[in-house]
């Protein structure tokens, strides 16, 4: 696992992170709490920032945990960076991002991290004369592609995968993320995993220095730009792709599978994966084995304080995300995430037990 310099770029890290920060500290001090310094937070009240991707789920996990246990959380979407940049700066309970943090990070920050939630990167695109769902790449040409070696539609590489499908001599046109984002870190983690040449020139980061395309800001600026300009390709979370009808992609999987990308497909790849607590759960489920996996496919992670200054605050958002496991579950697979399996939730609590405390006492249970 690459530390967090690596995955982030110290320069950007800092640059955006601490932009971030200012942010999520002005918005907090709007609502008037923090939750350390300044203003009392409110007992009732939870605050979380980080992760875009994920907040559609947290937002509908904290309306349906208001209604049980009178709880609520305000919870700032700003981004994974601003997300680790806060719970580091201890204003908020919880921070989360989908690019996990390595176990040296979490180690030298005082941080334990766990998983909430699965879901996929899907490569879409728009070229006339291509139905939806049809053409299959395999992860060395989709980062040859990405690479700006492959520059047409027709070219020899992709023509073999797709035996007897009429392909245009269209310009490959590629979108790709302006912003940091943990979508575009899982997709360039993929292509690290499949392409020496990505790996070497390029790597896995939120935000990588990308050798050809469009960069666009967000997936509703990929997916803008992608159903604008015939012959393009990009990457979008696949609950965005499907809410929007666009046309994706099948993948070669690491079984010489051809796959299409699908909440079963998901879980298939994590249901592969070697979850490790000591590593901080951190696994970027790329290019799993098994024939029904997608290779795509990455979860979302919560960061919280290990030395925790309030039982009461730590045990709140504890038994928020309690709830949402054991609760949660239908309300996930409703806006297509995958649920974190039973299995790895009780290694979750584990951690809790272990590594959550007050003046060395535990938190969890309550």
């Amino acid at each position: 696992m690459r530390s967090l310099k690596m995955i982030y770029g110290r320069g950007a890290l800092l640059a955006i992170g601490g932009l971030a920060l200012i942010a999520v500290g002005l918005t907090l001090a709007a609502c008037g709490s923090s939750a350390s310094g300044g203003s009392a937070p409110s007992a009732d009240t939870m605050l979380g920032a980080g992760s875009t991707f994920a907040a559609p789920l947290y937002t509908k996990w904290a309306s349906d945990y208001q209604g049980v246990a009178g709880v609520k959380l305000n919870y700032q979407a700003v981004g994974s960076s601003a997300g680790i940049a806060a719970i580091e700066a201890k204003t908020v309970d919880f921070g989360a991002t989908d690019a996990p943090l390595s176990a040296a990070d979490l180690q030298s920050n005082g941080l334990v991290q766990f998983p909430t939630m699965i879901g996929g990167a899907v490569p879409v695109l728009n070229v006339s004369g291509i139905a939806s769902g049809v053409l299959k790449l395999d992860g060395p040409t989709l980062a040859d592609i990405f690479l700006g070696k492959i520059t047409t539609w027709n070219d020899p590489a992709i023509a073999k995968l797709n035996p007897g499908m009429k392909l245009p001599s269209t310009a490959i046109n590629v979108v790709h993320r302006s912003d940091g984002s943990g979508t575009s870190w899982m997709f360039t983690s993929y292509l690290s995993a499949v392409s020496p040449a990505w790996n070497s020139q390029v790597g896995a980061n939120t935000t990588p220095t990308w050798p050809v395309g469009t960069g666009a800001k967000g997936s509703s600026g990929v997916a803008a730009l992608v159903q604008q300009i015939d012959g393009s390709i990009g990457y979008v979370e696949y609950t965005y792709a499907k809410q929007n009808g666009m046309n994706s992609a099948q993948l070669e999987n690491a079984d010489g599978v051809f796959v299409k990308p699908s909440l079963s497909a998901f879980a298939a790849a994590a249901t592969m994966a070697s979850w490790k607590p000591s590593e901080g759960f951190a696994l970027p489920l790329v290019n799993e084995p098994g024939a029904e996996s997608w290779p795509i496919t990455g979860a979302s992670y919560i960061l919280m304080q290990k030395d925790q200054q309030d039982a009461a605050r730590a045990g709140m958002a504890l038994k928020f995300f309690d709830w949402a496991y054991t609760n949660g579950a239908q309300t996930a697979s409703s806006l297509d995430y995958v649920p974190i399996p039973a299995k790895v939730y009780k290694l979750v609590e584990k951690v809790w037990q272990q590594q959550v405390t007050v003046s060395g006492t535990s938190v969890w249970p309550q």
